[in-house]
């Protein structure tokens, strides 16, 4: 097998998989992709060798583990800004409450 075979066989997957989207977009699927081009086109007489691959297994997890994460992490930021509007909206009923009860209190006053 050729490079040139190889290299155009591994840039059409990169491509199909990430058009217009980045490295940062990538995914377990285009992991996998690029994991089995990688198995298929390597030379039989000098495999891949396994703590490299034990090495990127573990950071894609690392990566994944991260995305995770962060995914978590905007949830939380979205629901502390739900609870901080609930928040000022209770603030605003509170206010307007004692408001009520204090003029109420002043018409009782008033008229006895």
């Amino acid at each position: 097998m050729s490079i040139a075979s190889v290299t155009a066989t591994t840039s059409s997957t990169t491509t199909t998989s990430s058009t217009g989207q980045g490295w940062g977009a990538m995914g377990a699927e285009d992991f996998v992709k690029l994991l089995t081009t990688q198995l298929q086109n390597q030379d039989p007489t000098e495999p891949v060798d396994n703590t490299q691959m034990l090495a990127q297994l573990a950071q894609f997890s690392s990566l994944s583990n991260l995305n995770d994460m962060k995914d978590s992490l905007g949830t939380i930021t979205e629901q502390a800004d739900t609870l901080s509007a609930i928040s000022a909206k209770l603030d605003t009923l509170n206010s307007t409450v004692s408001q009520i009860i204090a003029s109420q209190s002043a018409t009782t006053t008033a008229t006895a």
